[in-house]
């Protein structure tokens, strides 16, 4: 999650969704709970057909029957074959007003993803007030953070966590054991601004995993064998970290 839009919240989810199925087996979803302009499908492999949440919702009771099969699920996700994880896309060509979806949609896709995954990701968008953001609190188990070197995307990040914290109960655990992914974005950024991203984070986060620059991270699909070995790594480290919180 982050408040601000191109913090790298949609690079976290791909890369981090790749690391868990990678190493701990298949069983891996990245699902775009978002209303406006997601972009998880822009940057993931599209499957043999053009379906999304919306389609998938419509189905979600079937989905669930005692006859559904994976097989039946295939026609609604995305498979990434080199990284061995599905996505559950939005549709960003449409305008949020056309395809509004509320927390109990939210409910019925995740009993779906919980049927059939045992790894959900959630790439959260950007407005906390969404019903959808909302209600993919609730279902939250680890929270993470993405943000970049940019002053605004950090700030932006560490204000969420400070709401959450100050909301109490569930949500208040949540923010407290949160990661920070800090990605060097800015090929002129410099180790100095990420160190001082990241030790800002350690004051509200569990854990702080830095990511140095790397160019197959800015644009286009994303696939963890494009990365550099020293960025490899360093997603493997922030694997690791979400992975302590489980």
């Amino acid at each position: 999650m982050n408040g601000k839009g191109g913090a790298g919240k949609t690079p976290t989810t791909v890369l981090l969704s790749a690391i868990f199925a990678r190493y701990g087996g298949a069983g891996v979803l990245a699902w775009d709970n978002n209303q406006t302009r997601g972009t998880l499908g822009w940057r993931t492999e599209q499957g043999p057909h053009e379906a999304t949440l919306l389609e998938l919702l419509p189905q979600s009771e079937t989905l669930l029957g005692t006859g559904a099969q994976s097989a039946d699920l295939a026609h609604f996700v995305h498979h990434q074959t080199r990284d061995r994880f599905d996505v559950l896309r939005s549709k960003p060509m449409e305008l949020a007003s056309a395809q509004r979806v509320d927390g109990e949609d939210v409910d019925a896709i995740h009993r779906v993803a919980s049927k059939y995954y045992r790894l959900i990701f959630i790439d959260s968008g950007n407005d906390e007030s969404d019903p959808m953001w909302q209600r993919m609190i609730d279902h939250t188990d680890q929270l993470v953070v993405a943000t970049t070197t940019r002053d605004d995307h950090a700030e932006a990040g560490a204000l969420l966590l400070e709401a959450l914290a100050d909301r109490g109960d569930k949500a208040q655990t949540l923010a407290q054991n949160a990661i920070a992914v800090v990605t060097q974005a800015d090929s002129k950024a410099t180790s100095a601004d990420v160190k001082r991203v990241a030790d800002g984070y350690r004051t509200l986060a569990r854990d702080v995993a830095s990511i140095p620059f790397d160019p197959a991270i800015v644009d286009g699909i994303l696939r963890y064998d494009a990365l550099r070995p020293a960025t490899q790594r360093a997603w493997l480290a922030a694997g690791a970290a979400v992975a302590r919180g489980l």
